[in-house]
């Protein structure tokens, strides 16, 4: 099977587990993350931290979002946009959300971000030890990544999710560290 063929094999058997997650796991395991970013957020003193807002069964970071909101971090959510490309919005509130593409969700009428970030919480649905990611396909991440190398950048991923190797191409990005328990 060529690479291709192995992420689209890999992707299918993560959103299958993932979705297949007991809830009361998914809830201890979440808190655990966000605990874990929180702990990394502050030891590396970040004062712009980039994250997803969490859709499906991904890890549900909303909580430490929260957090860092309530510790007057800027916090900075992607829009997706046409061609592999993402816009970087401020985030100030859950109220204030609308619906994206493919499930996603953004700040409504957003102010767009254009300043250094220190931290990037990556979504993805596979990692392996040597972190590099597997991500939805689109390449959003790989291209956002490469205009940020200055960024430290984290994934974040249920057990399974953590695989002896990702299948992986030139252009995918490799992540400074990945939490996983």
């Amino acid at each position: 099977m060529d690479i291709v063929g192995q992420k689209k094999a890999l992707r299918t058997e993560m959103h299958l587990q993932r979705a297949a997650v007991d809830a009361s796991f998914k809830s201890e395991y979440d808190a655990w993350i966000c605990k874990q970013l929180a702990v990394l957020i502050s030891a590396r003193n970040c004062k712009v931290v980039h994250a997803y807002l969490p859709m499906g069964t991904e890890i549900d970071i909303k909580p430490l979002i929260a957090q860092l909101l309530a510790n007057d971090l800027t916090v900075v959510v992607p829009k997706t946009l046409k061609k592999r490309q993402l816009e970087h919005l401020v985030f100030e509130s859950f109220d204030k959300l609308e619906a994206g593409v493919y499930g996603t969700s953004h700040p409504k009428d957003g102010i767009v971000f254009t300043g250094n970030i220190d931290l990037i919480i990556v979504p993805g649905l596979a990692y392996d030890a040597a972190n590099y990611r597997l991500g939805y396909g689109g390449g959003y991440y790989d291209a956002f990544l490469a205009e940020h190398p200055n960024a430290y950048t984290v994934g974040i991923c249920y057990p399974f999710q953590y695989v002896k190797t990702v299948p992986k191409e030139t252009h995918d990005a490799c992540l400074n560290t990945v939490l996983v328990k």
